[in-house]
Order: C-alpha cells, then structure tokens, then sequence
C-alpha cells in the first residue's frame, strides 16, 4: 500500500513538474504535448495571430511535424502598425502578403532562446544573423539581458515570454510584429 501512494505521489509531483516548466501565455496553459497553432488559439493575447494565421492557410503547416521556432507576436504588437494594416493584410486578395508577413516570424528548426543569444554573443558583431521561412533575413542580439529579434529593417521585437515548448517546436513571445521588405 505505502508503494502504490508513494508511486502515485511521486507521478503526480512529476506531472506537476513538468507542467510548471512551461510558462503560461496569454493567460493559459501552454502544453508541450499540443502543437503551435492547438496551443496559441487559447492565448487571449494572440487572437490577431491566430486569425492571421487562418486567413492565410498556415494552420496544417504550423500543425505539422516540424520543428518550427515562432516569434509570435502578440495582439498590442499587431495594433501598433499603422492604421487599416491588418485589416488589408487579411483581405483574400492580400493572402501572398499576409503568408509573407507570418513567415517571416516563422524559423525552421527548434531553437531555444539561450541558444539564439549565446550565437548573438559569440559573434564577431553581437548579432546573430539567420533567416526566416519566408526567406527574410533576421538577426538577433541580447541587450540588457533580452533577447532582440530584428527584422531586415531594423526594427526591433523583444522577447517577452521565452521558450514556450510545443511538440512540434518553440513558440518565443514578442511585442513587435516582423515586417518584411
């Protein structure tokens, strides 16, 4: 009998564990097991994104296999583009455009944020220079302890809420949208 509780308090102490690793987003539970797209349509700070995301089709893709790195930005971000922005971008006739656009937050792979700042560090320039899915280029640096992620204009995202594990890849929270050229 001592066994079978101890075993049942040691599994769930390991459930909880492995639950606690992964920081909520947007006020809810983001769960390792789930995908990106099964897991960002409960975040209340990403329903742009989500949105965005159907419009342009990519819901199968973000669903499939992977490993996909997201820096997905949150609901503010995208209200801070200039007015009408996305409004037009999700227009069907705009969809090559908005697929551009979410693209560009998108890098093949799994990469977590110690790993993107340690390449940052250790580069000759403090930048780490890589490229999106939609093949835009995007760099990243730390500053103050923050990971940046840059677009090819030089507009900065911070992350906010790093390394939030799906099973098929990271989502890293940013406060900026990505713009491509």
């Amino acid at each position: 009998m001592f066994n079978k509780i101890a075993m049942t308090a040691a599994a769930a102490l390991m459930a909880t564990a492995s639950f606690a690793a992964n920081p909520d987003v947007g006020g809810a539970a983001m769960f390792e097991q789930k995908t990106i797209v099964e897991n960002a349509v409960n975040s209340a700070d990403h329903t742009t994104l989500v949105a965005a995301v159907k419009a342009a089709g990519l819901v199968d893709t973000l669903n499939s296999e992977g490993p996909f790195t997201v820096f997905a930005p949150v609901n503010s971000a995208f209200e801070a583009l200039p007015a009408g922005t996305v409004e037009t971008l999700l227009k069907p006739e705009n969809k090559d455009m908005l697929v551009k656009v979410l693209t560009a937050h998108v890098v093949p792979g799994d990469w977590s944020a110690a790993t993107i700042a340690a390449k940052a560090k250790a580069s000759h320039d403090g930048f780490y220079h890589f490229n999106a899915a939609s093949g835009d280029a995007l760099s990243a640096q730390v500053r103050g302890g923050n990971v940046y992620i840059y677009d090819e204009s030089g507009n900065a995202a911070k992350v906010t809420v790093a390394d939030v594990k799906q099973s098929n890849g990271v989502i890293h929270v940013v406060d900026a949208v990505l713009v491509p050229k």
